[in-house]
């Protein structure tokens, strides 16, 4: 036995084997991904070049040859410096402010600093996926911070309250239909006079029913203001209307005080926000949305339409796919309608056609009308892109819940839709990223965002240097990239995240 076991142990060294290829680390990436053919070779060395060709031309330019301190154009002449000159930034120094806030008043700014940051302060905590109190955080992002936003940026105070706001729009389109009905029987002549004459009647038994409907507020508009403070006594009338609708609506004493409670904290926490900001007494000093401009214009344009357009395009890509022909001709008419007009003409038509439409003593701000079309506009592309996710989902999962015993709106609200949301990020996303870039067409209807602001900064003649054009183009790219940017790579947490399953 022993000599057997002995004829196998090896009586010199082996010979050493050569070392296994690295494929990890930088050597192995570029020996597995950019070296591992002859043509990735001519790729990859065609590509070092462009990028050097591109890159070192660009940090010259922004960082090597750039001027950094200066007062006015002498600054950045090439005469004066001594060489070639890059980047002007005493120009972007110099209009900073400018592009941050357009022509808002200097002494007011810190209204837009605390919008920002209140902005910043809640919308961070919906990013984490991780944060606390994501139901409460998120009512007081998407609909108490609008409404502080508002007043912030804007100023000014409130007379009325929801009682008369309702009351005053009831009426207004009470007395719309009232005058286009008299206006069609009046004019009603020819061979069609009997079906303009019956139109005109329609329209008038129309707007003597919303008459009808909104005289009890209007009673009530006319009794509280001659109450002091009229405001106060519409909050408290609103509060006590409202509360009691949702305790009723919600099975009254059967289910609890619970929905009669956090009513009345929404009621209490408007109050409160009406008093700290003295919006009894006047608020804080107007300032016209014409003064807006740079930055702020471009995030209040891009947030606002983004956030709006979400529930415009849930709503029409289920209205598409509704059974009733009704709603699903018109969510297709108004689709297709807006997808096939230019968000220019969008543009022209909400800022000088719209005020055309509107009832004469009833106006709406330029910068509110452009939001509004943006808001539709950006909804009938989200419509399409949600639609793609709806038809995504298999159906079993809707047969499954209709079995469970779940309502339509459960089953979508609970099942469908989040699936459905989930399948698109990707191009969500692209359409927030395309619309946050669309923005600099507000131009066209005198409204300066940050390209905008740029641009009219361009006539400053103290600052007519041959680069301070490349300078201010360079600057409001970098802001544009670091915006779109961070959203891509956001949504692509996203994905990951909800798409966790899918990677195992």
């Amino acid at each position: 036995m022993s000599e057997q076991a002995a004829s196998f142990v090896r009586a010199s060294l082996a010979e050493p084997r050569r070392a296994p290829v690295k494929t990890t680390g930088v050597v192995g990436f570029a020996r597995e991904r950019l070296f591992n053919t002859p043509l990735n070779i001519m790729l990859t060395v065609a590509g070092a070049v462009l990028l050097w060709l591109i890159l070192v031309p660009l940090i010259r330019f922004l960082f090597v040859d750039a001027v950094w301190q200066g007062s006015d154009r002498n600054a950045c002449l090439e005469s004066n410096v001594g060489h070639v000159v890059g980047a002007c930034w005493p120009f972007i120094q110099a209009k900073f402010d400018q592009f941050i806030y357009g022509f808002y008043p200097a002494q007011e700014r810190w209204r837009v600093n605390l919008t920002f940051a209140l902005g910043a302060l809640l919308l961070l905590p919906l990013l984490i996926p991780r944060a606390p109190a994501k139901a409460l955080n998120s009512g007081l992002f998407f609909l108490a911070y609008p409404v502080i936003g508002f007043f912030l940026l804007r100023g000014g105070g409130l007379k009325g309250f929801a009682i008369h706001w309702i009351a005053d729009l009831g009426s207004a389109l009470a007395i719309s239909f009232q005058d286009a009905g008299r206006s069609l029987v009046a004019t009603a002549s020819g061979p069609l006079a009997q079906v303009v004459w019956l139109i005109g009647r329609l329209v008038g038994w129309i707007g003597d029913g919303l008459a009808l409907i909104v005289w009890p507020l209007e009673w009530l508009r006319d009794y509280t203001e001659a109450l002091r403070p009229t405001l106060w006594a519409d909050v408290m009338f609103t509060t006590v209307i409202v509360s009691l609708i949702v305790f009723f609506a919600t099975g009254a004493f059967r289910n609890g005080w619970r929905p009669l409670l956090n009513c009345l904290a929404i009621f209490g926490g408007i109050a409160l926000v009406i008093a700290v900001m003295g919006l009894d007494h006047g608020g804080l000093p107007i300032v016209d949305t014409r003064s807006w401009g740079g930055l702020l214009v471009t995030l209040v344009v891009s947030v606002t339409g983004i956030v709006a357009s979400m529930p415009v395009g849930m709503a029409l890509a289920l209205g598409r796919r509704s059974t009733i022909p009704l709603i699903r001709v018109f969510s297709i008419a108004f689709i297709e309608f807006w997808r096939g007009v230019p968000l220019i003409t969008v543009l022209f038509f909400a800022t000088y056609m719209l005020p055309l439409f509107l009832p004469g003593n009833f106006t709406v701000d330029g910068l509110v009308r452009v939001l509004i079309g943006i808001a539709l506009f950006a909804g009938a592309y989200n419509a399409e892109v949600i639609r793609g996710g709806l038809q995504a989902v298999p159906r079993g999962q809707a047969e499954a819940a209709s079995a469970l015993g779940l309502s339509y709106w459960k089953t979508t609200g609970l099942i469908v839709m989040p699936q459905a949301l989930r399948h698109v990020i990707p191009g969500l996303v692209n359409s927030f990223i395309a619309l946050f870039k669309d923005t600099t067409l507000v131009l066209i209807v005198a409204i300066f965002d940050l390209l905008g602001q740029l641009r009219a900064s361009f006539a400053d003649p103290n600052w007519a240097t041959p680069t301070t054009l490349f300078t201010g183009f360079a600057f409001t790219g970098i802001i544009y990239f670091v915006f779109c940017f961070g959203m891509s790579r956001y949504s692509l947490f996203v994905e990951r995240r909800l798409n966790a399953h899918k990677n195992v």
